[in-house]
């Protein structure tokens, strides 16, 4: 499992100016960006809590953004604005202080969180003095500053006494959401139980979205009536397929109707933003992470030798190590035997390459390569039609196999006929077409 935590990110793009005014956008480490923006509107003589306090609500601010895409799901190629009614004032080649610059230094990696909710907190405040809102007052942290409160004390003064700090969160390059191919019909991983997620809460504001019951986070037939009527009310191209824009359309209105931008937010629990498949693969781990990329390799190995063609199963043990590394030195990633998402991207793609452009010698086991996607009812391509004389040639010695017609679509006899025979074979009866299965009806084709 993997839970998706905010980063702090290295780097922050900021619009120097309103969303739609015509400004340049610059890229600046995030802690420089911090300090400008307290620079810009604290005073270095203010006590320590207090700019603790304020330190700490900007940061979760601009965290804020970054975490839900704000800007991004807006079409936007910024994080945040410089310009105050939208967000926090940054001035560019601004002179900064050393006692903010020191405050900064110790806690930019902290930010607050409400309750139980996952996401950095919208710590929306203003000056106290000439504007007033429902945040944080600046000017009014001085006085409880003075009082004696404590940075979290300050905090909870104005944003409830749920108010906490993470403490040490992990920095590193903010990844955009959208995971750089359109999403659709087949496709699984953390892409789907993402857009999953979102169109299920969505629903509950637009009734007309169907529900999604799918929880293998796999792109399945249920999930594309949920996108069309989704692109249909947001008037989008009605393809079924999560391409860019309906991507951040999705991101844009579950943030909205959650109100994670929000001072009253709905908020997200860790349940939320935990999902069913690892970025991170290593010794020891188990399951069909693991089978699937075995599949993959084992494909890939048997063309090139410079990848070791090894017996695997679904544990990654010191024949997964060996076979990764040697895959990583091949297309030059860093070659540590751990299996990450980037990994899986060249994966992919070095296994799609193979599909393309299968040597000659080989054409008589061309048919039998798994197609890179997963097999689901309501499919109708060359694919399944290469599946479905796989599952004829067992049916004519199996007779419980309800049966087959060999006409590419996936349809229900197809699936009854993949369900019986997950269940004869121990894997999980749910209809679906992966790698291991593919290779099992192959395997049994042959007898």
């Amino acid at each position: 499992m993997a839970v998706r935590y905010p980063i702090v990110p290295n780097n922050i793009t900021v619009h120097l100016g309103a969303p739609d005014e015509p400004a340049r956008n610059i890229t600046v480490p995030f802690t420089d960006y911090i300090s400008n923006v307290a620079a810009s509107e604290l005073y270095p003589t203010w006590p320590k809590n207090a700019l603790i306090a304020n330190i700490y609500a900007i940061t979760s601010f601009a965290m804020n953004r970054i975490y839900n895409e704000w800007y991004r799901s807006k079409g936007y190629n910024f994080d945040i604005t410089s310009n105050p009614i939208y967000d926090q004032t940054y001035i560019e080649n601004k002179s900064t202080y050393e006692n903010i610059n020191n405050i900064v230094d110790e806690i930019f990696d902290n930010y607050v969180v409400k309750g139980n909710q996952v996401q950095p907190y919208f710590t929306t405040y203003c000056d106290g003095r000439v504007t007033t809102c429902n945040g944080l007052s600046q000017w009014g942290t001085v006085t409880l500053s003075n009082q004696g409160k404590t940075p979290l004390d300050i905090l909870k003064y104005y944003y409830g006494s749920d108010i906490s700090i993470k403490y040490d969160a992990p920095v590193g390059d903010a990844l955009e959401g959208y995971p750089g191919y359109p999403v659709g019909l087949g496709n699984a991983g953390n892409p789907v139980l993402a857009i999953q997620r979102d169109l299920k809460r969505i629903s509950k504001n637009y009734p007309a979205i169907p529900y999604i019951t799918n929880t293998l986070g796999i792109y399945d037939e249920e999930t594309v009536n949920a996108v069309k009527k989704f692109q249909e009310i947001f008037n989008l191209p009605i393809t079924g397929i999560v391409d860019k824009g309906t991507w951040y359309k999705i991101k844009y209105v579950y943030t909205s109707v959650k109100k994670l931008a929000d001072l009253y937010s709905e908020g997200l629990t860790e349940d939320e933003v935990t999902f069913l498949y690892t970025d991170r693969l290593d010794y020891g781990d188990t399951g069909i992470e693991v089978e699937y990329i075995h599949y993959f390799l084992d494909a890939i190995a048997f063309l090139d030798p410079d990848i070791p063609r090894l017996p695997t199963n679904s544990i990654y043990n010191n024949n997964t190590i060996t076979m990764v590394k040697a895959f990583q030195e091949k297309y030059g990633l860093p070659v540590t035997g751990v299996f990450t998402y980037t990994d899986f991207s060249v994966l992919r793609n070095a296994y799609d390459n193979i599909l393309k452009s299968f040597p000659s010698e080989y054409k008589d086991y061309i048919n039998e390569l798994y197609p890179d996607y997963f097999l689901v009812r309501g499919m109708t391509n060359n694919d399944v039609r290469r599946f479905q004389k796989f599952l004829l040639a067992i049916c004519k010695f199996d007779k419980s196999i309800p049966g087959v017609r060999v006409n590419g679509i996936f349809d229900e006899l197809t699936e009854k006929s993949v369900k019986k025979l997950q269940s004869d074979y121990g894997f999980d009866i749910n209809g679906v077409v992966g790698p291991l299965l593919w290779r099992k009806v192959v395997e049994l084709s042959k007898r």
